[in-house]
């Protein structure tokens, strides 16, 4: 076995750590979704990533903590006379979330250590991963900074919706990483040389994370729960408020009829675009890859419909994030197949 070669039993090892990185995160993501969905986000004032960790016990912690939460302008515009059991509410929402967080980091920061304590981290799978535990540190930070966006002196009453898309981007970003080394370190390599339809497998997925960015930020504006109506907008094709005189070109960032617009517009040709790459690899190498993301973007879309139709309700809303994390991960899997020979692994001895 080569010096540079990773084992067989660290492989697998390290395969099932990163499964369970990946379902934390694809949790927390879910939970982030829903903690926006119920206006939970700005419950929890500061961030204390070690002493946050133990919430309120008692009345007076609880109302310590509903104090705090007074002085934000989602409060005093939003919720005010809200009851402490309301706030225990939201809080319950952030707080699991933020919990989630600490666990992922938790299980970032120990694995690496025992699989570097172990000697198992060569041929710079070491770098690797050490990259993948910083990108989760990058993520408690910039999630922070998206709080940050809704408390204090401001007229918000939410979070930036820019900030809350790079907080979901990154996630992503995340979970396609980890993706991505996980099959890396599969027993099977992938087909020998770059296989025909490449360069569409990578627009692809370029067009996925845009339109998932996209997606974050209706989110951010509630503006699924706006323009009810389909396949027209307010009944017309193209919202002829499109751009905000008050807004101008930050209305494509925070215009709800611009942000929900471009979303739909951006669906329409990523569902069509997978139909055709469908069709147009069905004999090749990744015909089935290529297929399964073409069913997974066209269950995305009607689902997006329905979830417009009925204005975002929690469930639904909830469902659309969740399978579009899964049409991102197909993407990343089409392109990885798509990539090229990887090194085999030396089978166990």
């Amino acid at each position: 076995m080569s010096a540079n070669a990773i084992s067989p039993l660290a492989a697998r090892w390290i395969r099932a750590w990163l499964i369970l990185l990946g379902l934390l995160v694809y949790a927390t993501i879910l939970v982030g979704g829903a903690t926006r969905l119920t206006d939970s986000g700005l419950s929890i004032t500061e961030w204390q990533p070690v002493k946050g960790a133990l919430p309120p016990i008692d009345t007076s912690s609880w109302m310590a903590e509903f104090d705090k939460y007074r002085e934000t302008t989602q409060y005093k515009l939003q919720n005010k006379g809200m009851s402490l059991a309301e706030f225990q509410f939201i809080y319950w929402w952030e707080w699991g979330h933020r919990q989630l967080g600490r666990f992922i980091g938790l299980v970032a920061v120990v694995g690496f250590a025992v699989f570097a304590a172990r000697r198992w981290l060569v041929g710079g799978l070491g770098w690797k991963l050490l990259g993948l535990v910083a990108l989760g540190g990058l993520q408690g930070a910039i999630g922070w900074w998206m709080v940050a966006s809704g408390i204090g002196d401001t007229d918000r009453v939410s979070v930036a919706p820019y900030r809350l898309m790079t907080h979901f981007s990154l996630a992503l970003l995340i979970l396609g990483v980890i993706t991505w080394l996980w099959l890396s370190l599969r027993a099977v390599p992938r087909p020998e040389g770059p296989a025909r339809g490449r360069g569409v497998a990578i627009g692809l997925l370029a067009l996925v994370f845009v339109q998932m960015a996209t997606g974050a930020l209706v989110a951010g504006l509630d503006a699924g729960r706006s323009y009810n109506d389909w396949p027209l907008m307010a009944g017309e094709l193209i919202p002829s408020h499109y751009i905000q005189a008050d807004l101008g070109v930050r209305s494509f960032f925070e215009g709800r009829a611009a942000t929900q617009f471009n979303h739909r517009f951006l669906a329409y040709v990523l569902w069509g675009l997978s139909l055709w790459a469908a069709w147009r690899y069905r004999a090749g190498a990744l015909a089935r890859p290529f297929a399964v993301l073409a069913a997974l973007v066209s269950a995305q879309a009607v689902w997006g419909i329905l979830t417009l139709l009925n204005a975002a309700p929690l469930t639904l809303a909830l469902v659309h994030q969740g399978l579009g994390v899964i049409v991102t991960l197909s993407a990343v899997y089409l392109v990885w197949r798509a990539a090229g020979p990887v090194t085999r692994l030396p089978a166990p001895a």
